[in-house]
């Protein structure tokens, strides 16, 4: 059965060039579906009309054309794509999406493609991938495409990007599955300061029968993680890494934002959570460092990367933190205190211990946190064997129970 490519487009400004895509993508054998998310009258009809599309984001189109207001428009048309899109794919309707457009058709399209499963193939060719597209790609896996030249009319240059971006939403579509046996997955969070735990953890995890996936603590990585679970993919969670709240607490690059660390609680999800790297806040490179913080405890990770130890106040407050979003948990948690450290650097003789900030840490977990979590405490590091262990087998014990249930 012939697979269909959904084009995601404002066709009243684009329609050659989504009509040129179409065409290259027809002559595949593939189908297409054009949802036209423009305002005004287009040469090139789509199977979704602009219409729908308002009446979906909730306006009405003559009134849009009439009021001329693109800000406005693009408002409304963003907020119909993303209804529709979704409603689509549950649908059957298509297998994959393309788009092209600046910085308007850009934020439209990628509003609807972000709504979609992951693994879903997505391809955004935009003026605007060359800088910063964490707004339009968040947390899912969107590829951007730099046009190079504005979509703007066919020519030499954009005809060979766009037949190349037509070429890559058939080959995605088209490319078959590798065969794999699939393994309930078991998510986890690892900065390079608690790789020896995760390694261990998930050498046992996956000698139990199960996938782990690994996110990295960089906000990115920890909303990923959040969004998978609260979609039903996760069975278990080995939440080591939960550094993501020092940014957010302190203000840091690398923040999750304020609802870490709730989606396993509310799914119901067996979570063993962990305090690994609160013990430092995150900023690119040194010159970076907030004029505020310039005489703090600062370690250069890397030249682009710099972390500032947190004082005992922090930890203080981040345990409160940690306590109070676990309090909230509906499914069974575990959360696990390694007593003699808390990262590579939080090591006697490293460049950031300090006992102090750790004792903070921890009464305040034990001052806040209620019990519906039951707190278990090592004489141990983060990164030793038997920290993991330990962690990996409470885990293990938890999604065990949860599956006989």
């Amino acid at each position: 059965m012939s697979k269909t490519i959904l084009l995601i487009g404002t066709l009243d400004t684009k329609g050659a060039e989504f009509a040129y895509v179409r065409d290259l993508i027809q002559a595949r054998g593939l189908n297409t579906l054009v949802l036209n998310a423009g305002i005004f009258e287009s040469n090139l009809e789509g199977d979704i009309n602009a219409v729908t599309v308002a009446q979906a984001g909730g306006g009405d189109l003559g009134q849009m054309r009439a009021a001329n207001d693109r800000g406005g428009a693009v408002r409304i048309m963003t907020a119909g794509v993303a209804k529709l899109v979704p409603q689509l794919y549950a649908d059957g309707r298509f297998d994959g999406v393309l788009s092209l457009g600046g910085s308007g058709g850009t934020a439209m399209a990628t509003a609807g493609m972000r709504a979609l499963p992951v693994g879903v193939p997505k391809i955004m060719v935009s003026t605007v991938a060359s800088g910063d597209v964490a707004p339009y790609v968040d947390v899912t896996d969107i590829t951007m495409m730099y046009s190079v030249v504005d979509i703007a009319g066919l020519n030499k240059l954009s005809r060979q990007i766009l037949a190349n971006a037509a070429g890559m939403i058939v080959g995605a579509v088209e490319q078959p599955r590798p065969a794999a046996e699939d393994k309930p997955l078991i998510a986890a969070t690892m900065f390079g300061v608690t790789t020896p735990c995760v390694n261990q953890v998930r050498e046992q995890v996956e000698a139990a029968g199960y996938e782990m996936l690994v996110f990295h603590a960089t906000g990115s990585g920890g909303r990923a993680m959040e969004a998978l679970i609260a979609g039903g993919f996760i069975e278990g969670v080995a939440d080591i890494t939960t550094t993501e709240w020092c940014d957010e607490l302190v203000g840091g690059v690398l923040t999750a934002g304020e609802h870490r660390l709730e989606a396993a609680g509310q799914q119901r999800v067996p979570q063993v959570v962990s305090v690994g790297a609160l013990d430092m806040v995150n900023f690119w490179s040194m010159a970076t460092v907030p004029e505020q913080f310039r005489a703090r405890n600062l370690y250069q990770h890397n030249e682009n990367v710099t972390l500032m130890r947190t004082t005992p106040t922090e930890t203080a407050q981040l345990g409160r933190i940690i306590a109070e979003k676990l309090n909230m948990a509906q499914g069974p948690t575990v959360l696990m205190l390694p007593l003699r450290g808390v990262s590579a650097l939080d090591a006697e003789g490293g460049a950031f211990w300090s006992p102090e900030a750790d004792t903070a840490l921890f009464d305040a977990i034990r001052t806040h946190l209620r019990d519906n979590v039951e707190l278990v405490e090592l004489d141990a590091h983060i990164n030793d064997a038997v920290f993991a262990t330990a962690l990996a087998d409470r885990l293990l014990q938890l999604v065990s129970a949860q599956k006989a249930n």
